[in-house]
């Protein structure tokens, strides 16, 4: 099925393909990624790769080079990239029209001569014959008819609408991207949503082809700046500091221990935990040797060894946090009904593409979703307890790579886990604390001084947009509408341990922590360039729009649950 351009072509790997058949390839369900002009066949590599298959569907028919590359060391080692070029099986040419992945809702056409003749003769009348309309990849909701058509306009500077051009996605009827549908009476939900999508088209850089590839033009160039400037070498005398600082604080956690001073020995090893992740972060992302192997060894033997957590839950998280940051349906770190709901969308039971079930707005999370900006530093001095159970699902039902280069990793971690809970729960907990109030006050403090960790964690997201912009936004202008940083002093790096950088650390993110701040003017400068915002916030003042964010989100919870018991109430009365 190559195109009339690739004949004549003498290796496989330079035969053109066109968007056409890449959908058809697509529809036959093969998994397929555009990466630097080269269209990848990966559905061999889905079993084995270590960062889960969830982060590789949601690039599936889309130009994935930033996501997959990073320039040069962003998330893949050359190794994994020089792998990658074994599943190519062509090239495209030109700018690459996304489509909208099938895990998220995108259908997508068989391909075959004929139909591909008859489109062509359809199209006959338009300047591409690639193009096809966006009316069958999304669902047909007003929430996303009214998300597509706000890609279609603008609000000038003056208030007006101004129409421009935007790439379309798989569809099955040859109308074009700028025929205009009756709109729909939209539900206060819907409304809102809108409202959401029409506030971030007015805040941020145009969604046109012209603009985002200006975008990403001098992303990759900043990129090539941050290599240059050697801000990806590690430098290890900063991790002999870290190690120094570890080795204190469980010291003094088995000093006072000794002395039978539970409270404060629970404390130094809930700080102990606390410093921990921010180096199984790093090796996480292979920040710190850039070696597949050496930082797995790294990030099991911290996590999961001295922290009775996952690595690998961690990282098959994480790489689609990454990939689809702040979305409701499909970013699994603002996924946390029924307790928290940092968007109105969660009201509509969302389904989840993570976790694959249905995220239902029930009666607990209708009741808990009103009082959240209260619960939330209560629950996230919790959130320990749910990371060991979210660990332990992980690596009971296997759900990470069983085969290939992470064949090991499930077996290491539960190695890991079976020593964790040897050292800390029969080591410390039972054997060294005479009695059970002791071990209760001794857990409890331990676990809930990490905390502010969690709030850091959360912190960069939960007031940041949770809109769909679509797919013809840029990677860098997602990871930034969709991230803060927060503004510290440099001496309280060690306390944040780099995730007071996570605009810049989600824009590059191997490049190791204790380099982010020199990094930081270099980001703020592109960002200036490009004109898209680039959020920073004091940690109390992030603190507060997290809070308002969810805040508002709760009275919206409460004004929904007025108007449905009233309903119900007339409904009733109506009845009689």
């Amino acid at each position: 099925m190559p195109s009339h351009s690739s004949l004549g072509s003498t290796s496989p790997k330079d035969v053109v393909l066109t968007r056409r058949q890449i959908e058809g390839l697509i529809a036959d369900g093969k998994t397929i990624v555009i990466v630097d002009g080269k269209a990848l066949k990966v559905d061999a590599w889905l079993e084995y790769h270590p960062g889960g298959d969830k982060s590789i569907r949601h690039v599936i028919g889309r130009d994935a080079t930033d996501e997959v590359n990073g320039l040069l060391d962003s998330f893949h080692s050359l190794e994994t990239r020089q792998r990658m070029a074994s599943f190519q099986i062509g090239r495209i040419e030109g700018r690459w029209k996304n489509f909208l992945p099938p895990i998220q809702g995108g259908r997508f056409r068989p391909y075959t001569v004929e139909t591909d003749l008859l489109t062509q003769s359809d199209n006959s009348g338009e300047s591409n014959p690639d193009s096809d309309s966006e009316s069958t990849s999304a669902p047909g909701t007003p929430i996303f008819d009214a998300a597509e058509r706000s890609h279609l306009t603008r609000r000038s500077a003056r208030g007006g609408l101004q129409l421009r051009e935007s790439s379309s996605v798989s569809s099955m009827s040859s109308v074009s991207s700028f025929e205009r549908k009756p709109t729909p009476k939209l539900s206060h939900m819907d409304a809102r949503t809108q409202e959401e999508i029409e506030l971030d088209l007015n805040k941020y850089p145009p969604l046109d082809p012209t603009t985002q590839d200006e975008i990403v033009r001098c992303y990759r160039q900043l990129g090539q700046l941050i290599h240059a400037e050697g801000l990806y070498q590690c430098h290890y005398t900063n991790y002999l500091i870290e190690l120094c600082r570890y080795a204190l604080l469980f010291s003094l956690c088995l000093v006072f221990l000794r002395l039978g001073w539970y409270s404060l020995s629970g404390l130094f090893l809930g700080l102990f935990w606390h410093q921990l992740v921010f180096t199984a972060h790093d090796a996480g992302h292979m920040g710190i040797t850039h070696n597949f192997v050496c930082d797995t060894v790294i990030g099991v033997v911290i996590a999961d060894f001295l922290g009775g957590l996952s690595i690998g839950w961690w990282k098959r998280n994480h790489n689609v946090h990454h990939i689809v940051t702040n979305s409701p349906e499909h970013d699994p770190d603002i996924e946390h009904v029924p307790f928290l709901a940092i968007s109105h969308r969660f009201f509509e039971s969302l389904r989840s593409t993570f976790y694959d079930r249905v995220m239902t707005y029930d009666i607990v999370a209708k009741y808990a979703v009103q009082y959240q900006h209260f619960l939330y530093y209560p629950l996230l001095m919790l959130g320990r307890f749910n990371l060991y159970v979210l660990s332990w699902e992980f690596l009971l039902r296997g759900l990470g790579p069983r085969k290939g280069i992470a064949w090991w990793h499930r077996w290491f971690e539960i190695a890991g886990h079976v020593f964790f809970w040897t050292w800390f729960g029969y080591g410390i907990v039972y054997r060294s604390i005479p009695d059970a109030y002791g071990r209760f006050v001794f857990v409890m403090i331990s676990h809930m001084v990490t905390g502010p960790l969690h709030v850091q964690i959360t912190l960069s997201h939960f007031a940041m947009s949770t809109a769909d912009l679509g797919i013809h936004e840029s990677f860098p202008q997602k990871m930034l509408r969709t991230t803060m940083d927060v503004d510290c002093p440099a001496w309280l790096d060690f306390l944040h341990g780099g995730l007071q950088f996570q605009a810049i650390h989600h824009l590059y993110p191997r490049i190791p922590r204790h380099n982010l701040r020199r990094t930081q003017k270099l980001v703020q400068d592109f960002c200036n360039e490009v004109g898209i915002p680039y959020a920073l916030y004091g940690f109390v003042d992030g603190n507060k729009q997290v809070v308002g964010r969810l805040a508002d989100v709760a009275r919206q919870a409460a004004i929904l649950a007025q108007c449905q018991r009233t309903v119900a109430r007339e409904g009733l009365a109506a009845g009689h």
